[in-house]
């Protein structure tokens, strides 16, 4: 008798690319392959290329939201699909997920619903959505303890960290990856992914940006991520004339291999993973961040990289400057986080430990029953 179709599992996410929030998303979808799940993927915005990266890779994905946000159609045509494909599992990746994934819960769906949170929480919007889910999955203790306060949940979150691996393609040259996103490839370039609201901080960011071009003038800023503040940042960086040092896109298909070509990866306010930064420390190349729960997670001040505090305003750029100047110390940030990488953040564990509690809760009785 031929064997059974596996009951689906459906990942929840919005349009990602492939570092940070991304990457972690990747690697769970493609051990969830090997382990011989029916695989699913909700694309709840428009944008990013992990949706058509985890296609090719067989998983059968369903675009229900084409804005950049995450708007009631999309909500509405995710509770349609849940209803179509009965899954065993739905998991929101990311905050901005968990309250379509509530409202799967809410609309009578049998499956077992999970969110993971990568951020601390601190809206009441939130924490309702938290409160009907069957299991919360934190990224670190912190982002764990912060749902306490407002939550008061079932059961507690389970804390898995993020991990990490390098692809094992080739990069594109140096020359090719200037070229198609309009880089000087005779310049240094530094790196910051982040979703365009107001938690990221990215005015702080702006602002070191003006500072160090007083110092040095051959660098080049690539800031990607979209949101509600994409005008703001824009306004801020032409009033400040920043356009020819800072090249903004809502999403870059090439950041894996831009990765491999810059000299510092740095964070500005409160960001899932911190962007790029375990990719980054993955690469070895060094990390500046404004503190967060990411960069406390992350980075070894003084050894990984750094980590500075919010004011004064002008550390951030100081610290960035001074990685970016003295090559020994970047060098020894390098070693030591691409060390730190393997050691304290390998992908295998983090893959298995979601897989794990997946199948358990799956397994399990349902806390809302």
């Amino acid at each position: 008798m031929p064997t059974a179709r596996p009951t689906p599992i459906l990942l929840v996410a919005r349009g990602l690319d492939p570092v940070g929030s991304g990457r972690q998303l990747e690697l769970l979808a493609e051990g969830l392959l090997r382990a011989g799940r029916d695989l699913h993927l909700a694309v709840t915005s428009a944008g990013g290329s992990v949706p058509r990266r985890l296609a090719a890779r067989g998983v059968a994905v369903h675009r229900i939201g084409t804005r950049p946000v995450v708007d009631i159609a999309a909500m509405a045509r995710l509770i349609g699909l849940v209803g179509r494909l009965r899954p065993a599992a739905v998991l929101g990746w990311g905050r901005s997920q968990l309250v379509p994934v509530a409202a799967v819960r809410v609309a009578g769906s049998s499956a077992r619903v999970i969110g993971r949170i990568a951020t601390p929480i601190g809206d009441r919007r939130t924490a309702w959505a938290l409160r009907r889910l069957d299991l919360v999955i934190a990224s670190s203790p912190g982002v764990a303890a912060s749902c306490g306060p407002l939550t008061a949940l079932a059961r507690p979150p389970e804390v898995i960290p993020p991990g990490i691996m390098i692809d094992t393609c080739g990069l594109l040259p140096r020359e090719e990856v200037a070229a198609r996103l309009g880089l000087d490839p005779g310049k240094i370039w530094t790196l910051c992914v982040a979703p365009l609201v107001p938690r990221s901080r990215l005015e702080r960011l702006v602002w070191a940006i003006d500072q160090l071009g007083v110092v040095h003038k051959g660098l080049e800023h690539v800031l990607v991520g979209s949101g509600p503040l994409l005008q703001r940042v824009r306004s801020r960086a032409h009033v400040q004339q920043l356009a020819e040092r800072l090249f903004m896109m809502p999403h870059c298909d090439l950041l894996p291999d831009l990765l491999g070509h810059v000299q510092l990866v740095w964070q500005s306010g409160e960001v899932a993973h911190g962007g790029a930064i375990l990719d980054a420390m993955a690469r070895g190349i060094p990390a500046v961040a404004v503190e967060s729960e990411a960069a406390r997670q992350l980075i070894v001040d003084g050894e990984t990289g750094r980590i500075v505090p919010p004011l004064p305003e002008s550390e951030l750029p100081r610290r960035a400057f001074g990685t970016l100047e003295d090559g020994s110390l970047a060098a020894r940030y390098a070693a030591a986080a691409r060390d730190r990488a393997a050691t304290e953040f390998p992908a295998e564990r983090m893959v298995a430990a979601h897989v794990a509690a997946i199948e358990r809760l799956i397994e399990g009785p349902s806390v809302q029953s």
